[in-house]
């Protein structure tokens, strides 16, 4: 039996080591213990941006990590080359920009960033959706057996029925009711990633993308929240819940201190390897900065603390 890695890394160190030397890579906390503690430390790849079985899961009786295995072969390895070219301004075949895209929108869905905003949307807004799932189907239930057809049956996976418990209780004067639980937290999270991952991915917009740069004397920063979906009106309005088919949306990773992957979506963008005007690039570092989680990783370090 293969062991269980351990430390899964949210932000997989491929992509981190374009902004680090000699395996170390410059680390702005947000989070400190008190006032006293250093503005940045140099982190070892291995050491930073990961949690321990962030995404082991119970598969029957045993723990299992073939979620963070699929993430390296059918996201992580094939991207490698890509970003690769992005960085040494090599040619970038329709192929190498789709593994790229791949690798942009897993990022998106697999950070803790991401894990607290889905545990928040579903405790707010997944107890309706069962109630009526839940009325829907026994509706459809109750009609067939009036018909005296054959009861509907389901396809949906078995990953997908695991996650809910779902029981029918009987009353004394012949009638019951039926009652779906479940837990919300990262096994819910796991599955619905699989599912944007693979049935969902295939559907997105295809959209133009580029590769802007910064202008001399200023790099592209990353976080712990890389990939980034904005909602643009104005330097000073503006929100990250912006959507990949969102008209006008602009979507943005970090590639490298010079390199960033840019879309926006429905317009036509800037042609690879244009450089920013000061301007508009200071804005994008602030936004990139704005919207980690907890780490800020730069290839040196700055004045971030002060924007």
């Amino acid at each position: 039996m293969q062991q269980i890695r351990k430390d899964h890394h949210y932000v997989p160190k491929l992509y981190l080591k374009n902004w680090a030397q000699e395996g170390l890579i410059n680390t702005y906390r947000l989070l400190v213990p008190n006032e006293n503690t250093a503005l940045w430390k140099k982190q070892s790849l291995k050491g930073i941006a990961f949690h321990q079985h962030l995404y082991t899961y119970l598969a029957g009786q045993e723990e299992t990590d073939e979620f963070e295995r699929w993430l390296d072969i059918e996201f992580e390895n094939p991207a490698a080359e890509a970003i690769r070219r992005v960085v040494q301004n090599d040619r970038m075949s329709p192929e190498h920009w789709r593994r790229l895209v791949r690798f942009a929108v897993s990022l998106d869905v697999r950070t803790p960033a991401r894990l607290k905003d889905f545990i928040h949307r579903q405790n707010d807004s997944l107890q309706a959706l069962m109630d009526q799932s839940m009325r829907r189907s026994v509706d459809r239930l109750e009609a067939a057996a009036r018909r005296n057809e054959p009861l509907p049956s389901y396809s949906e996976n078995k990953d997908a029925l695991s996650l809910f418990k779902i029981s029918i209780e009987g009353s004394p004067c012949g009638g019951g009711y039926a009652k779906a639980e479940t837990v919300v937290g990262r096994r819910m999270w796991i599955w619905q990633m699989k599912q944007l991952l693979t049935s969902t991915l295939g559907r997105l917009p295809a959209h133009k993308w580029t590769v802007l740069q910064p202008p001399g004397g200023m790099s592209w920063p990353t976080s712990d929240n890389p990939l980034i979906r904005l909602n643009f009106q104005d330097a000073t309005n503006y929100d990250f819940g912006g959507g990949w088919g969102a008209k006008n949306g602009d979507i943005m990773l970090p590639l490298s201190p010079r390199h960033l992957l840019y879309t926006c979506v429905g317009n036509r963008v800037w042609r690879r390897g244009t450089v920013l005007d000061a301007p508009t690039a200071q804005l994008i570092r602030n936004i990139i900065i704005e919207h980690a989680d907890r780490y800020i990783f730069a290839q040196e370090p700055g004045d971030i603390h002060l924007r």
